[in-house]
């Protein structure tokens, strides 16, 4: 059956290597695409190799940063505020190697002559002869005194009160150089113009929390479990009986309950061609992210039942299990006759009727159902069912005992316990980030190891079993979990008012390490056509990238982080379109057997796109702009989010027009060098930032609650997903709003008009790249031709 799976989808949309070394990209592998731009490597921008390395700043004399911490060593050019004549008995007490009494044998009326007050005392004590016979010392840092010489004996500081005064000069000189430390730790924190109160070392806030990304294939730390002393199977049989009903043991131990008491009616098994078309859709799409399915398996199941020609007799939650999948398939369908979305939302209801939250007794395809439940809203646009889904597999998870490392289980049940919980633990790291929401899973809840780096084919209860030739792994989980296990510090990091440069540094660093782990064709410094398939991986790296240095647009940042963050926003833009462009450059209408890029675009490549097509048009890169716009009309209304993000642009670029005609430079080049920025437009450019409760600006003394009246659209009905929805998929706009923005085609003429405002980027634009033209990839909808008549009318408008 595995080979048949094999067979049947294929597994690696992309030439796959048993090793992902990036150092083995080659520069000269192909010419480079039309439309390529200049941009880093994550960010090509000179910066510290460490993450700690603080920017280059012009010091003023006698502040260093380098070499040792302490520059002001002991010696004579260092006075002391003690009393004079210190360094001359540290210095001969040191040299005469004469030891003294240890603290420990000191008397108790030395003791008790400490906790006197220093009484007056001469320029320079005495040595121990000259205290002796109480005559006056002329003792030199240099030569012994003359009392001392005349009767020729040894000239020492040994005595009790000297010695005491020595050890307190020492601590005088580190409080001294430890108050300097800190006058200079204050000068440059002004000149880097942060707040005192957010970079003090006493204080509180999130920012000083010292990061710990972890390093990329280290597995989470095990916790130490007590073994056991002696036989418990009495105790352990004696707890099962008398603690029912009491508690609950751990999951693993637990003996599964019967849910014969939930028995719904099974629904028709949809058409054979439909359902293996609509499964080949889900494989090729959220099973190379989050392998939850041990694929061989699952065949094995669905072929039982295509064959029995029922789902009488089969568990309620694996059938609700197989129609989330059908759901799944049915959004990444690239069948036009497959009517979308109504398709996915009626299996979705289905999946959702045969799924029992009154239940007790979870196992693990409940969890798996859960998630594809939310991913599926998430797709739709219903990012707050999404959210609420998604809580319900991680608690379905944790019931079942998946976030920790239990055992011994079948190698094949180990191994997808692993792969479900780091899958949730993807999908949970992705919406936190997306919608600005707090974790549900802490990192110090992982107790288990990551996924085994290998297919799920290659899975057996008898071991792992790699073919000879084979590549060992094609999914993308491993090098989707190292990027989002920093997920955590970040959020924990975008809870403060500004991010330093040097914390910026250290996430860029981690990143980089990051993409490195990706295949060879992912690499950023690839020219090759990529297959679109692979987009949606790297963009959980591209997007966290974009998301760290937006958050220093925030008014809480002085005007020169502000620059740097538009700067380090528009190069991960710039990057993302290389990405979006070679993938445009594979699904052209030349290449048939090509993947097309539109059905395989999920929600969050649509909104990534979005972000960056801001911050282009923001910046002035109309050229990298317009490749965003064309991806995004190869996307068209496949995507319910894809619809309110063209409506977005359409006005963002109304608004720099309007502002340019105003006599303005925004949306220009020369515009994102300006210390006074239109704080409207930084508004508008920062996107979903100001959906942020924590860290948007804009809401600041605005209307709350009922003042705010009703909106537009806001009484239409949901009593289901069926029934709340409409059959054209426009998410929360209603079906004018969906429509009068006027499509993809005006989007791209409105970033030719400003293109060739006064002042803007007078060069010519260039030619559509090849496959990616307006009407590309659309399905079958009918958003080309409602967009034709409002886009010539709003053409004439602003003209």
């Amino acid at each position: 059956m595995a080979g048949s799976g094999h067979n049947t989808y294929p597994r690696s949309p992309i030439p796959s290597t048993a090793s992902y070394d990036s150092s083995s990209v080659s520069s000269a592998a192909s010419p480079r695409p039309q439309g390529m731009y200049d941009g880093g490597l994550m960010g090509a921008s000179p910066r510290p190799t460490s993450g700690h390395q603080l920017p280059h700043l012009n010091m003023p004399s006698g502040i260093s940063l380098g070499g040792h911490p302490f520059q002001n060593s002991y010696g004579p050019a260092n006075t002391s505020p003690g009393p004079p004549g210190m360094d001359s008995m540290a210095s001969n007490d040191s040299s005469s190697g004469t030891p003294g009494p240890s603290g420990g044998q000191m008397s108790a009326a030395n003791m008790q002559a400490q906790k006197r007050a220093y009484r007056q005392r001469r320029k320079d004590p005495s040595c121990d002869a000259c205290r002796e016979r109480k005559v006056k010392c002329d003792a030199t840092e240099t030569t012994s005194c003359s009392e001392c010489s005349s009767r020729n004996v040894k000239c020492q500081f040994t005595k009790e009160t000297n010695r005491r005064m020595s050890s307190i000069k020492q601590v005088q000189d580190l409080e001294k150089q430890i108050a300097q430390i800190k006058r200079e730790n204050q000068h440059l924190r002004s000149m880097m113009n942060l707040n005192e109160s957010q970079m003090d070392l006493d204080s509180d806030g999130p920012q000083q929390t010292p990061l710990r990304l972890p390093e990329i294939g280290s597995h989470p730390t095990r916790r130490q479990r007590p073994p056991p002393p002696y036989d418990f199977s009495r105790a352990r049989s004696n707890i099962r009986n008398y603690g029912r009903g009491i508690f609950k043991i751990p999951a693993a131990h637990r003996q599964l309950g019967s849910q014969a008491h939930f028995n719904p009616h099974r629904p028709d098994l949809p058409p054979k061609h439909m359902a293996d078309h609509l499964i080949g859709s889900y494989y090729a799409s959220v099973h190379m992210m989050i392998p939850i399915l041990h694929w061989p398996t699952f065949q094995q199941e669905y072929e039982a039942v295509y064959k029995a020609g029922t789902l009488h007799g089969v568990p309620p939650v694996w059938t609700s299990l197989l129609f989330a999948i059908l759901a799944v398939g049915v959004l990444f369908s690239t069948e036009p006759s497959i009517p979308r979305p109504y398709k996915g939302k009626e299996f979705i209801e289905i999946s959702r009727k045969l799924i029992d939250m009154w239940n007790d007794e979870f196992v693990i395809d409940h969890a798996r159902t859960a998630i594809l439940t939310s991913v599926f809203l998430t797709e739709m646009n219903l990012k707050s069912a999404a959210w609420t889904w998604l809580a319900s597999a991680v608690r379905i998870s944790q019931d079942i005992g998946l976030h920790c490392e239990t055992g011994p289980w079948p190698m094949i049940e180990g191994e997808m316990r692993r792969r479900v919980w780091w899958g949730i633990y993807v999908w949970d790291r992705h919406m936190s980030l997306e919608l600005g929401r707090p974790l549900l899973i802490e990192d110090t809840d992982c107790d288990v190891g990551l996924p085994a780096a290998i297919d799920d084919h290659y899975i057996h209860d008898s071991g792992m079993m790699v073919p000879n030739g084979a590549p060992p792994l094609t999914n993308f989980i491993l090098p989707i979990i190292h990027v989002v296990r920093a997920v955590s510090q970040l959020i924990k990091t975008l809870k403060s008012p500004i991010i330093s440069p040097s914390t910026l540094a250290t996430f860029d660093t981690h990143f980089s390490s990051c993409m490195s782990s990706f295949p060879p064709s992912c690499q950023l410094t690839a020219h090759e056509p990529l297959d679109p398939r692979t987009l949606a991986p790297i963009c959980h790296l591209m997007n966290a990238r974009l998301v760290l240095h937006r958050h220093n647009l925030t008014t809480s940042c002085p005007p020169e982080l502000r620059s740097n963050a538009i700067e380090q926003c528009l190069r991960a833009s710039l990057d993302s379109t290389n990405l979006f462009a070679r993938a445009m450059a594979l699904s052209s209408p030349s290449n048939l057997s090509a993947t097309p890029f539109g059905p395989t675009a999920n929600a969050m490549i649509c909104t990534h796109i979005w972000r960056c097509t801001l911050f282009l048009l923001f910046g002035g890169l109309f050229d990298a702009a317009l490749t965003c716009v064309r991806a995004s009309s190869c996307i068209a209304t496949l995507r319910e989010v894809n619809i309110a993000c063209g409506r977005n642009i359409a006005f963002f670029l109304d608004v720099l027009i309007e502002k340019r005609r105003a006599g303005g430079i925004a949306g220009s080049k020369g515009y994102r060098g300006e210390r006074d920025m239109d704080e409207e437009l930084v508004a508008y450019v920062s996107g979903d930032l100001q959906g942020s409760t924590d860290n948007s600006w804009v809401w600041q003394g605005s209307e709350t609650g009922m003042n705010i009246g009703t909106v537009a659209g806001g009484n239409l009905p949901s009593p289901t997903l069926l029934g709340g929805a409409h059959d054209e998929g426009t998410g929360v706009l209603t079906d004018v709003e969906a429509r009068d923005w006027g499509g993809w085609e005006r989007v791209e003429y409105l970033v030719g008009v400003l293109a060739r405002e006064q002042g803007g980027y007078a060069q010519p634009l260039p030619s559509r790249y090849p496959g990616s033209g307006g009407s590309a990839g659309r399905g079958p909808d009918r958003s080309s031709d409602r967009s034709k008549g409002n886009e010539r009318m709003s053409i004439t408008h602003i003209i």
